[in-house]
């Protein structure tokens, strides 16, 4: 128990309190734990919600890839992934029950304290206010005269806070004396600024330090041939993504990039164990709706920021891969460093139609795609000139591209497929504008990629990628011969 009266001479006192340990939520399981729980329940509670949507596929216009895609194009299991998932929560577990060995016991009943100490905080700024109003040639004291028999509080604050009329009887030192006491919306003032004005300051700073450690580790991840191929590349076996997958990754990825980050975001904002609660179960339920694959009109979490399910399955293409790796919540840092897709709308089925034109006049070409397309192998511009979709030469999507496909196909050697990713998808581009697309012309671009619309052969295009390695086989590159 921990008692403690104080008494500043010419402002108000600060009530006395008393501390007592917290209860928990739920009666039996303390916050510590019901913490790390919460985010379990959340994941695979909104992760059962659209697999379901999947399995039964109740809103295919929705969907942006179809039902065969997330078969044909992804080159991971879902058993594999639920193996990988749900190692990552046992990892995230563990360190968030770590946390509340170091956190101290939760208690209540300073509350009227605290607001009280914001309250006296607003009236020491008031004496700042003669000296403001002077530097604007007004003068202070006089308008509070003007203001005394109208307005007689704000009269007392613009005087610099000066509440003559605001006593108490107390008693000091046992002996009953005057002592001032707050005006009412001085404690209103504490009240909103503690409860609410402090804890969204907290959830938007943890929201920026979130945003920010994920981005530059993520793009660190994808910068750095060494860390891609040996952690993050697992994550982008899912070249479709769903929902339960959106925690699919390397196990010391996923604590360096999610765990930790989450951590230090919790640590500097100062969070209770409550408003991590929150924050970290919103975190988790937008990072899987991130993933789900679809683009609702009626989700919230689509619209509240660019960064939702449309943009970041560019990211998880083939032509996208080193693009919009901004997560969990904004674009902010995509937009200033300029890693941002510009190649027009993708949030439909498939990108088919690229407004690169215009993007590129309005974003310029980026040093970073400039310098990977210049060092870009053969094989990933035969690629480039190949498959599906097409990107324009020339402009700022055509560096993004170019470099992506770089990328996925450095990474045929962990499994993921090589020119195979970037030939199903392909195939499944081709099958897209076959729906939409005069026959003639159809023909015309599926012969020119080695898939016609009769026969998608994944070996033909993948050995004219070969052909550009060295005269490596298709095998080398992930398609078995005869085709899939």
């Amino acid at each position: 128990m921990d008692n403690n009266t104080t008494l500043t001479s010419n402002l108000p006192p600060l009530p006395s309190y008393t501390l007592h340990p917290l209860p928990p939520l739920i009666p039996g399981i303390p916050d510590g734990y019901l913490a790390p729980l919460l985010l379990i329940v959340a994941y695979w509670a909104v992760s059962g919600f659209f697999h379901i949507i999947d399995t039964y596929d109740l809103f295919p216009q929705y969907r942006l890839h179809t039902p065969a895609e997330v078969l044909k194009r992804n080159h991971v299991s879902r058993w594999d992934v639920l193996r990988d998932v749900v190692l990552q929560q046992v990892i995230q577990t563990v360190v968030g029950l770590g946390l509340t060995l170091i956190d101290p016991e939760p208690t209540y009943g300073k509350e009227e304290h605290d607001v009280a100490v914001w309250a006296q905080r607003i009236r020491i700024a008031q004496k700042a206010i003669p000296t403001i109003l002077a530097t604007i040639g007004v003068d202070a004291v006089g308008l509070a005269t003007r203001l005394s028999t109208s307005h007689a509080t704000l009269s007392s604050a613009v005087a610099g806070g000066v509440y003559p009329q605001l006593l108490q009887p107390t008693l000091h030192l046992g002996q009953p004396t005057l002592t001032p006491t707050f005006a009412p919306w001085e404690l209103q003032a504490g009240h909103a600024i503690y409860y609410f004005l402090i804890p969204a300051l907290q959830f938007v700073a943890a929201i920026c330090i979130v945003d920010t450690w994920q981005y530059f580790l993520h793009r660190t991840m994808h910068l750095n041939k060494y860390l891609y191929n040996t952690f993050h590349s697992r994550h982008h076996r899912l070249y479709v993504p769903y929902a339960y997958g959106a925690l699919y990754n390397h196990p010391v990825e996923g604590f360096l990039l999610d765990t930790l980050g989450a951590g230090i975001a919790y640590l500097l904002t100062g969070m209770t164990c409550r408003q991590s609660m929150w924050f970290f179960t919103m975190s988790t339920v937008k990072t899987v709706d991130d993933h789900c694959g679809y683009s609702f009109p009626w989700d919230p979490l689509q619209h509240l920021t660019g960064n939702n399910a449309g943009y970041h399955d560019v990211h998880h293409q083939s032509w996208g891969v080193k693009t919009n790796f901004s997560q969990p919540f904004f674009t902010f840092w995509d937009r200033v460093l300029g890693t941002m897709w510009v190649g027009g709308d993708v949030s439909g089925r498939i990108a088919a139609q690229l407004k690169v034109d215009r993007e590129t006049r309005e974003n310029g070409i980026s040093k970073v795609y400039e310098q990977d397309a210049a060092t870009a192998s053969t094989a990933a511009r035969t690629a480039q000139s190949i498959a599906e979709p097409r990107v324009p030469a020339g402009g700022k999507a055509a560096q993004q591209a170019l470099a992506s496909r770089q990328q996925v196909l450095e990474d045929c050697c962990s499994g993921s497929g090589g020119a195979s990713v970037i030939a199903e998808e392909t195939a499944e581009e081709v099958k897209t504008q076959q729906r939409a697309t005069p026959r003639r012309s159809l023909r015309k671009r599926a012969a020119s990629s080695g898939l016609t619309p009769s026969g998608l052969g994944l070996k033909g295009f993948a050995d004219r990628v070969a052909e550009s390695m060295q005269g490596k086989s298709s095998g080398v590159l992930g398609v078995e011969r005869g085709g899939r």
